[in-house]
């Protein structure tokens, strides 16, 4: 399912779907793919959905970069269709292919690069965060004070795999941005999703936040735009691009 159009000359990107958006924000403003593409809006290159769920990815080398989604599921499960999608990221770094790990995505690709994702033991994660940047990167604005963010997971990448490096933390997380190689990055935030969708994910969850310990009414109020996540999309488009141009 091709999403937008461009240039018949570039190679297109590969959206791995491996979940869906909860469903009040999927009736509103569809899934994870058309999230992405509404962050990206003008710059979005030429997309292709893979929904690693229902079927075998195939191989991933032809694409220009790929994006790997969000998710309900759990990397923790280990399920079958995740080994084969870890498998399929593997290779794909093994081919150079630009690679952005979403928060479910972000595990993902940590957990198949040799990490381990477990239930973050600092408790769940959500709504507008602010991030601590711990190295330069292009992907991460360095002039955005606060760094804001929008989060929703309990599962984090508790040890990363070999040769990975931190970009930035959050207060609950310590591997908020990490860079698993020179074109692989992963984000346990969702630069997608925007203050409404991320009001959606509060509200939605209000009576198991306050089951938690949480104080859903006070998360909804701080809930903000984040320009500088969600700008991490449109720059890993543009750093894709570079690469290209430097061959």
């Amino acid at each position: 399912k091709v999403m937008s159009a461009s240039t018949e000359s570039d190679l297109p990107f590969a959206v791995v779907v491996t979940g869906e958006p909860i469903e009040r924000a999927r009736l509103r403003r569809g899934g994870y793919p058309s999230l992405i593409r509404d962050a990206l809006g003008s710059a979005a290159p030429r997309f292709v959905e893979l929904d690693a769920q229902r079927e075998p990815l195939p191989e991933l080398s032809t694409y220009g970069g790929i994006v790997v989604t969000g998710s309900s599921a759990s990397v923790t499960e280990r399920a079958p269709w995740m080994l084969a999608a870890e498998a399929r990221l593997r290779e794909a770094l093994a081919a150079r292919v630009p690679l952005l790990g979403l928060c479910f995505g972000h595990q993902l690709l940590g957990q198949a690069l040799g990490g381990r994702v477990e239930r973050n033991p600092n408790g769940r994660e959500i709504g507008t965060v602010s991030l601590q940047l711990l190295e330069a990167d292009p992907l991460l604005d360095a002039a955005a004070s606060p760094f804001l963010v929008n989060m929703t997971h309990v599962d984090s990448l508790v040890e990363l795999p070999p040769g990975a490096r931190v970009l930035a933390r959050s207060e609950l997380d310590p591997a908020a941005a990490v860079r698993f190689g020179p074109s692989a990055w992963g984000v346990q935030f969702h630069p997608e999703i925007d203050a409404e969708v991320m009001a959606d994910y509060v509200e939605v969850r209000a009576e198991l936040l306050a089951s938690e310990g949480l104080d859903a009414r006070q998360i909804r109020q701080e809930v903000a735009e984040t320009p500088a996540g969600r700008a991490v999309l449109r720059r890993f488009v543009a750093e894709v691009a570079r690469g290209r141009e430097g061959r």
